[in-house]
């Protein structure tokens, strides 16, 4: 018993000096937590000089766009094949995808050799071996004269423009075809596939072998977005935002980067790390000085590295007794596959004597133990260096989605990963250490990149497929010039017809006259109250002007109108505005004033005179009873009687269009169209009193309330209204009324894109195809959201984010496509409202005889003050369609209470009889 404890001691004490022998020959591969995290950093700066467009060129670590910018989502479905090229064996791959509620691939494969004299002679022979190969494929499996798509996956460095082309950087591994370098790899296959009759194929995606394992691995697991190999070479792929891609067009969504991991250090960034042993090995290699990094990991070089090791070891008389044998001084004779060997659990030490006793050694113990450490140096610094670069990649991952902490997947594949016993088990420790702020699942890809690029080949028709019917729902929205002149035309001819005694009962543009006739000269001078209501907010304002100087001081308060009050009687109405002009009065210190006073009223009337106006009907929420054909003014003077504690004299009745127009009018002289893009929409517009024949008299101008909304309420435009118009026309308050207004206000243009989105998702288009409670309550998407999705400014993330608040689960592509929604609808709103206003400024211009037209249209509204691009596209509408007008915008600042406050200056002044010269 005694002498098996004391042959025990003997050999654990014989394995810790070998050990520590060998550890201290090898010191400089040891790599501490620190140094794991200086190369993360370092890898993690590279990647950032990769992405950008002035540091690419000089960047080691390239960073190649691959233009693949989706992973599966489990609804593709067909037929593909891959082609697979890039190691010591070549494979054609067809797969079968279906649905069919679950996920499910059938693969049929045949491999076939790519002998030295193919892969290192001519390229163009090489191309006709690999559609030779495919051929003999499809004619084995019976597939000749079907039309097949297919993925190429093609294990090299190549700088794509797109999906489907690619230009080989440099042959890696032992490829060294000629003349194929900074050539498109697919149009040589093309070329090549052409020779044969039978084969009817579309290479659809070219696809490194990392992007293959990716897309392998995301098919089985939505979370993967990641790729790494680990095999006779080794690089990485992960999503990318585009927003971070300066080598790509556009911004929106994601895609694919290839890393081209292996050239780390080719720029000298390692070289701190780098042993004499690493130096030894790259001068021996093919390329010398390239691809540092995946010398220092890779299964081509491993075995490699180890034989170096162990050479200059025995040299030293460290190791075998100083006896080195022929088969230990030739390059190549230890293969990664003996160092995996030579490192399995239990049975590593006989395999280490079986495989030196192979090389022509006498192995000891001793040299059995040290030799299988040193494999075991070797291998985990590959894996420690491995982690290190993974963990770079999964800490930005983890920065361009803001999270704090990140759920991810990343597919795995290689033959060294594979078959080394201790290889997965050391990867996923260290990276789980250096980034314990990341859940990392590790996928092993079981059927390979060849499997991927048909995978990237089905994702590819999906997305076609459903590009193509995106495109044909969007279409109904995407307005052509000659559409947008037919608005026109149609608006110019509802004018006229509003303006003609005979035609105006039956016009749907109304075309009231306000009754204000003068704009002000800034002679206006005094105080005077203004009220505004058109919404369920009421506001009072005190405006002092001074004259000569065009000054004009406010001070206003808003008072809520409750639900009850907005839908009660007309008299509870208009005493509770009086209640909140006498609290005003009360606050101001004016109690007991006689002020004149201008009341903006937005909400369709029909005026005899500036100081009175009959309301048609009401809208955006109001219903109080007894107020429909009855005059406003007279009701607000009842309630001041019945009130009886001051006198106030309503000077004019105005439409808050009207009123926007006076108050930029005051600013420029030249402004005589007012124009309101919020809630609602509407315009208004100084006209010709002769054309206006409601009216009294020929003299000098008016200002005309349009009350455009109503526009095609005859359907007049129902050739350009879509499903969803018409969806949102019969659920509103109001259906077949304010068509137009429907089409082009904030209160309707989030209804429209629900519908679109419930349209879409029905056709398994979006939210994959599942119609969230919250999508389904009407009114949910407000327009606010459209303005913040279509901000350039906002990263796709934000979008989602805002989605997930509507409790709409998106992934990155849906939100690429509500912001799509979201354009294609405001731009349709805001080219309707531009050639609305183009038949106005034409009309300007015919009406005056001017060649050429200068005016300046004042504008309010929401929907032109904060969507990003409203106000652009109704511009440059204005311009296309009205080229003789030259058209000024200018913003109201202070809205339509000021501008009450200017008509009633105005009126008063115009009142007053005209002094005697």
């Amino acid at each position: 018993m005694f002498a098996v404890h004391l042959v025990a001691f003997y050999f654990t004490k014989l394995k810790e000096d070998q050990i520590k022998k060998v550890d201290r020959f090898l010191y400089h591969m040891r790599l501490s937590d620190e140094t794991l995290l200086d190369i993360m950093a370092r890898f993690q700066a590279e990647m950032e000089k990769g992405l950008g467009k002035d540091t690419n060129p000089t960047a080691s670590v390239k960073m190649l766009p691959t233009f693949v910018r989706a992973i599966p989502d489990g609804s593709e479905n067909g037929e593909f094949l891959s082609l697979d090229l890039g190691g010591s064996k070549f494979r054609v791959l067809k797969v079968q995808v279906s649905e069919e509620g679950k996920r499910n691939v059938q693969m049929e494969s045949q491999f076939y050799p790519t002998p030295n004299e193919t892969i290192r002679g001519n390229g163009a022979e090489l191309f006709e071996y690999v559609a030779d190969c495919l051929a003999d494929f499809m004619r084995t499996k019976g597939l000749q004269h079907k039309k097949l798509p297919l993925g190429f996956t093609f294990s090299f460095p190549c700088r794509q423009t797109k999906l489907e082309e690619g230009i080989l950087l440099s042959w890696t591994k032992k490829f060294k075809a000629r003349g194929v370098q900074d050539t498109d790899v697919v149009s040589r296959l093309t070329k090549a596939m052409r020779k044969h009759k039978d084969l009817d194929v579309d290479v659809l995606a070219l696809v490194n072998d990392t992007v293959g394992t990716m897309m392998t691995c995301a098919y089985d697991d939505p979370y993967c977005e990641v790729g790494v190999i680990i095999g006779t070479g080794t690089n990485a792929c992960y999503m990318e935002d585009m927003s971070n891609i300066d080598l790509v067009e556009g911004d929106e969504g994601r895609m694919c980067i290839n890393t081209e991991w292996g050239a780390f250090g080719d720029d000298g960034a390692l070289e701190d790390i780098r042993t004499e042993f690493d130096r030894e090995l790259d001068l021996g290699s093919l390329n010398p000085g390239k691809q540092l990094f995946e010398k220092m990991i890779s299964g081509l070089y491993l075995g490699e590295l180890v034989r170096l090791i162990l050479l200059k070891m025995a040299k030293a008389g460290l190791l075998f007794g100083g006896v080195k044998s022929s088969a230990l001084l030739t390059k190549g004779k230890i293969e990664t596959q003996h160092v995996a060997a030579m490192e399995k659990y239990k049975e590593g030490l006989a395999n280490t004597r079986e495989i030196l006793v192979d090389l022509g050694l006498e192995p000891s113990e001793a040299d059995c133990i040290a030799v299988q450490h040193v494999c075991t140096i070797v291998s985990f610094r590959s894996a420690n260096l491995c982690a290190a670069a993974l963990a770079a990649i999964l800490t930005r991952l983890r920065e361009n989605k803001k999270l704090a902490r990140l759920r991810t997947t990343v597919g795995m594949d290689g033959t060294l990963y594979k078959i080394h016993p201790q290889y997965p088990k050391r990867l996923h420790k260290v990276v789980r250490k250096l980034v314990p702020n990341c859940d990392v699942r590790f996928l092993l890809s079981e059927s390979g990149s060849t499997k991927g690029a048909a995978m990237v080949t089905a994702v590819a028709s999906r997305v076609q497929a459903q590009r193509k019917q995106i495109d044909e729902v969007l279409a109904f929205f995407r307005l052509t010039q000659e559409q947008l002149v037919d608005v026109q035309g149609k608006m110019s001819a509802e004018l006229e017809y509003g303006l003609k005694r005979k035609t105006h009962a039956l016009a749907t543009v109304k075309m009231l006259p306000s009754y204000v006739c003068g704009m002000p000269d800034g002679t206006e001078k005094g105080k005077y109250l203004a009220l505004d209501l058109g919404g369920t907010n009421f506001r009072v304002l005190l405006v002092k002007i001074r004259s000569g100087r065009r000054s004009v001081r406010m001070y206003n308060k808003i008072f809520a109108i409750p639900l009850e009050i907005m839908q009660g009687t007309g008299e509870e109405l208009f005493d509770h505005i009086v209640q909140c002009i006498a609290d005003f009065l009360d606050y101001m210190g004016l109690k007991g004033a006689q002020l004149p006073l201008g009341f903006t009223f937005s909400f369709p009337c029909r005026q005899a005179n500036i100081d009175k106006g009959t309301l048609i009907e009401w809208t955006k929420g109001f219903k109080a009873t007894d107020c429909e054909g009855e005059d406003v003014v007279d009701m607000l003077r009842e309630a001041i009687k019945r009130r009886n504690e001051f006198d106030l004299d309503i000077v004019a009745v105005v439409n808050d269009t009207v009123g926007t127009m006076m108050t930029c009018a005051y600013e420029d002289p030249n402004c005589e169209i007012g124009l309101i893009a919020g809630t609602g929409s509407n315009m208004c517009y100084m006209e010709e009193m002769r054309n206006i024949e409601l009216v009294e008299g020929d003299e000098g101008k008016m200002c005309i309330n349009t009350e455009w909304g109503g526009f095609g309420d005859n359907g007049c435009i129902d050739d350009i209204r879509t499903q969803y118009d018409t969806e949102v026309d019969e659920g509103s308050l109001n259906p077949g009324k304010q068509r137009y207004e429907k089409m082009t206000s904030g209160m309707y243009l989030g209804e429209i894109v629900r519908q679109i989105l419930i349209d879409l998702t029905k056709q398994g288009l979006l939210f994959r195809g599942k119609i969230s409670e919250r999508l389904r309550t009407k009114g949910i998407f407000e327009t606010k959201f459209l303005s913040q999705i279509e901000s350039d400014r906002l990263a796709l993330l934000q979008v989602r984010r805002i989605l997930q608040q509507l409790g709409l689960d998106s992934t990155c592509e849906d939100s690429i496509v509500v912001k799509e929604v979201c354009g294609a609808v405001s731009r349709r709103a805001a080219q309707l409202c531009g050639a609305g206003l183009a038949a106005i400024v034409e009309k300007r211009r015919r009406d005056q005889g001017l060649e050429h037209l200068k005016i300046t249209v004042g504008v309010d509204g929401t929907l032109y003050k904060l969507h990003p691009h409203f106000s652009r596209v109704l511009q440059e509408t204005v311009k296309e369609l009205a080229p003789r007008c030259d058209v000024m915008f200018l913003l109201s600042e202070d809205g339509s209470g000021k501008g009450a406050a200017l008509i009633t200056a105005v009126a008063k002044r115009m009142q007053q009889p005209p002094r005697e010269n």
